[in-house]
């Protein structure tokens, strides 16, 4: 039912309801059919859920196959290291997300838990839940608004409903019925759950509750949104498709091939098979890639971000779009007065420096000394007075707040900020006040000082315009001039035009016995200035918009709030780079729906802003950019986002100022609520994924290397050069040792120069095939050499030898893997701390393994002189000026390359 449209007596009328509210019988059998005034919350995930959503992973399925094929044969050994990989795993997954709930959690902030309602005709308190439609609801100034309420009765009523509409400065209500098209911002009439009263009074008739409500309607889209796999999933889904289609197809070969070429028993050629599956599958590579996140996660954290799913790390690398809202995620959500303009044409800017003079603020910016401008010093006298904001220190946070309006709370600002002494001027003894009224357009204050009573007046500057028949100036009070008048006017339509919200100020001595004020004595005003305030853009915003750009991501401004509020601040932050002459740079919903299909797409291809937008249509331009192939990384904190935040492949909310359902939709939270903070999180998203593909491929290597020394020896009818606990232990120990060093290394500061990795390319491509099969195949050749040299001493030291060459292979290719472009020595060949620890490390495993008697025997290896060792372990090191002059060789083919 659309209660906007209908009156006040009608809406109670069709809700059965009255001024005096409803009696306890009736609310009864309405929340029988309604419900309780709640929406229903999606519950925390038991952690048993949470860590079983861990083993969701086909690279851990065949583990889990691994471990039961050598179960089957007998091998415990296998066995108990796989699990212990599968264990530590979801370990690690499981540890991230529990401490990343617990972080949204601390973040939560509670929301109307009581609100005042009428019940049989008088006033009680009650929980928020428990108000049903037709109940009359008492609101007044600070308190959150409890249910979707139609106003029936207000004085002066104005509400802050950013979160919903994305309109950062309140809006004032009124009680007369509107056209029934008009769209929820517009909805003058109507109060929104979860939104907050500005000032003023009402009674509102409660028109819907729970899931009845404009939140309620934004939860029923979310709902629908079905959760999809994410970018990362996706790649690592098939990097194991890939790894296994190769253990599969390798066991095959082997097995066919020993059939042919040797007279092994069918048991033989099982283990060989098995050894082959071992060879081929990275069984370290689950875990690995769980850290390369986790260490992300954590770096991220100290960068103010917070994962919520372990998997957006990675994917927030690759994002191509930013879709963000404007208030409160490119602007700080509060209003400051930026300039000050007299009748006498002087113009005044402010800053936290001071209040200077306009042609001064660049060359000489020297503080206005209100003692030699008393005429600035009356304008700020009444932007202190005229007023009803607070402004408090804040002992935690460490920085002033504004209790209250935000346009007062503005004007108590700049008149502190002038050099007024609050303390004096909250002292000035108040006669009568007129609050703001919409159909006035001022506000009104009557006081007293020093005996004398004047009468300060802040409202819209063409009403203060009006009603004003002179002006002050540093002079003195002179009369009102037609030209004076145009010139102020014209300065009002400039600063509206530049989306400022622009007040005027005026006062008038009062006789001594007045002790109230109305509207007829609010004439013969004395024209005192006009001040231009607005919703100032975060710092550093535009040089983050700008390293967007740079590094080949589109970022796209959608708000509900007015489209020349935010086309100026889309100039502002760069959004809108260049204006051109007659070009469309915004476009709202209402422009959106007047388009047929391809006018749609077009203008979502070429717009990169969209206002008055709500959250269905936020959404209809999400699935239209992924439809086309964009990664869409969607910022908001309020209840408005909460659909294109799920939708969205990474969902980024805001942990101060975004609401819960925001939060609860979104994958990634930024504490601080900073846009610039999403720039560092793609930076570290894009190391992430550079990290997972060089642990991958560092992997892969040996197994590349172990499965091309199988065939060959196979097809030679040749005994296996390394067994499958030998290979495991390459796979799990030596591999994931030093693996675990790479898994740590940092951005070379390249990151955000680049383009974004298509979201279709896989982590195992055709163009990393040559550098990855150089090292492989020089492996499998030292390896080769190695084992026909050593194979007439016995076929336990060929073996031991062989695992000694490929060890120290691998470890001296763990420099090459630390970028797969630039050469180590470019980047730092000491850059990474944990790559020379971990190379010390695992050589001392290394060599433990084979001198330790225990250990020797349980691998079946034989006792190693170390002459012998270190010429081997020397020989080795060639794969790293392998990988060195692959690179010279790749570099000097494409100087371009970074």
């Amino acid at each position: 039912m659309k209660f906007h449209s209908q009156s006040p007596e009608e809406a109670l009328k069709n809700l059965q309801s009255s001024i005096n509210g409803l009696d306890q019988e009736t609310v009864g059998k309405i929340r029988k059919k309604y419900g309780w005034n709640e929406i229903p919350e999606k519950g925390r995930t038991h952690w048993i859920w949470i860590l079983l959503r861990q083993l969701k992973s086909l690279l851990v399925f065949i583990l889990l196959i691994a471990a039961t094929i050598s179960w089957f044969i007998g091998d415990m050994l296998d066995v108990y290291v796989i699990l212990g990989i599968v264990i530590l795993n979801a370990a690690i997954g499981f540890f991230l997300e529990q401490k990343a709930e617990k972080a949204i959690s601390a973040l939560k902030k509670m929301m109307v838990v009581k609100a005042r309602v009428l019940r049989n005709g008088k006033s009680i308190i009650v929980m928020a839940r428990e108000l049903v439609p037709g109940d009359i609801v008492v609101l007044e100034e600070g308190d959150s608004i409890p249910a979707d309420c139609r106003v029936i009765e207000s004085k002066n009523l104005r509400c802050i409903e950013a979160s919903l509409t994305g309109e950062s400065v309140p809006v004032g209500k009124q009680t007369e019925a509107l056209p029934e098209n008009t769209v929820l911002a517009d909805q003058i009439n109507m109060l929104f759950k979860g939104t907050f009263v500005a000032s003023g009074f009402a009674r509102a008739l409660v028109s819907g509750t729970g899931t009845n409500t404009a939140i309620g309607d934004i939860a029923d889209t979310l709902s629908s949104i079905k959760n999809e796999k994410t970018n990362f999933q996706k790649k690592t889904d098939i990097l194991a498709t890939q790894m296994s289609v190769l253990a599969i197809v390798s066991a095959i070969i082997l097995y066919v091939l020993g059939s042919y070429f040797s007279d092994l028993s069918n048991e033989e050629l099982m283990l060989i098979s098995i050894a082959a599956l071992v060879a081929a599958i990275p069984e370290g590579m689950p875990a690995i890639l769980s850290l390369v996140l986790a260490i992300g996660s954590h770096r991220m954290a100290k960068r103010n971000v917070i994962i919520r799913q372990l998997n957006s790390v990675e994917t927030l690398g690759a994002v191509t779009v930013i879709i963000t809202d404007k208030t409160g995620t490119l602007t700080q959500n509060r209003l400051i007065v930026e300039k000050i303009m007299q009748l006498d044409k002087q113009e005044f800017k402010v800053g936290e420096e001071g209040i200077t003079q306009v042609e001064n603020s660049e060359q000489n910016p020297t503080k206005i000394d209100l003692q030699k401008n008393p005429a600035l010093d009356k304008l700020l006298q009444i932007a202190a007075i005229s007023n009803n904001s607070e402004i408090k220190y804040n002992q935690e946070k460490k920085t002033d707040e504004i209790v209250g309006d935000p346009t007062e709370g503005a004007l108590k600002v700049m008149a502190k900020i002038g050099g007024i002494i609050l303390a004096d001027t909250d002292k000035s003894k108040k006669i009568d006040d007129l609050p703001f009224n919409s159909k006035l357009k001022y506000r009104a204050t009557l006081f007293e000082d020093n005996n004398r009573r004047e009468l300060f007046v802040i409202g819209a500057p063409e009403k203060i315009l009006e009603i004003s028949t002179r002006f002050l100036d540093k002079e003195g009070e002179k009369t009102k001039t037609e030209e004076t008048k145009k010139h102020i006017e014209g300065k009002i339509e400039e600063w509206s035009n530049d989306a400022m919200r622009v007040i005027g100020l005026a006062y008038k001595t009062t006789d001594a016995a007045t002790e109230k004020i109305s509207e007829k004595d609010i004439s013969n005003l004395v024209f005192a200035g006009i001040v231009s305030m607005f919703d100032p853009p975060r710092p550093d915003v535009k040089q983050s918009i700008e390293k967007c750009r740079n590094a080949g991501i589109r970022v796209i401004m959608a708000t509900g709030d007015h489209v020349n509020t935010a086309k100026a601040i889309a100039r502002e932050t760069g959004i809108i780079s260049t204006q051109k002459e007659n070009e469309t740079l915004a476009l709202t919903e209402a422009d959106l729906l007047d388009l047929d299909e391809n006018g749609f797409a077009e203008a979502i291809q070429k717009i990169d802003v969209f206002a008055r937008l709500s959250p269905r249509m936020k959404l209809k331009i999400a699935d239209h950019l992924q439809a086309k192939g964009e990664l869409i990384a969607m910022t908001g904190d309020g209840v408005n986002d909460a659909p294109a935040l799920k939708k969205a492949d990474v969902g980024v909310s805001m942990g101060i100022m975004g609401t819960d359902v925001a939060r609860d939709a979104s994958d990634v939270v930024l504490a601080d609520d900073n846009f610039s903070t999403i720039v560092n999180a793609v930076e570290e998203g894009r190391i992430v994924f550079t990290n997972v593909r060089q642990t991958s491929f560092f992997l892969i290597t040996t197994n590349f290397a172990s499965l091309s020394i199988l065939i060959v020896l196979v097809a030679m009818g040749y005994p296996i050069a390394l067994t499958a606990t030998q290979i495991l232990w390459l796979n799990l120990v030596t591999d994931g040792v030093a693996d675990l060093a790479l898994a740590a290394e940092k951005g070379h500061g390249d990151e955000l120069s680049e383009k974004p990795v298509h979201k279709n390319e896989n982590i195992l491509t055709r163009k990393a095939l040559p550098i990855l099969l150089l090292i492989a195949l020089f492996m499998m050749g030292m390896s080769l050499v190695t084992y026909f040299y050593y194979l007439p001493q016995g076929i336990e030291t060929a073996r031991t030898m062989v695992f000694i060459v490929m060890a120290s292979s691998q470890l001296f290719n763990l420099y090459n893997m630390r970028a797969l472009k630039k050469s180590v020595f470019k980047i730092g060949f000491f850059s990474n701390p944990y790559i020379n620890v971990s190379m010390l490390f695992s050589f001392a495993i290394l060599i433990g393994i084979i001198e330790i008697p225990f250990f020797s025997s349980l691998f079946k290896f034989v006792l190693v002189d170390p002459w012998e060792f270190a010429i081997l372990i020397s020989i080795s090191s060639i794969v790293l000026w392998m990988g060195e002059l692959f690179k010279w060789v790749k570099k000097k083919s494409n100087p371009k390359q970074p």
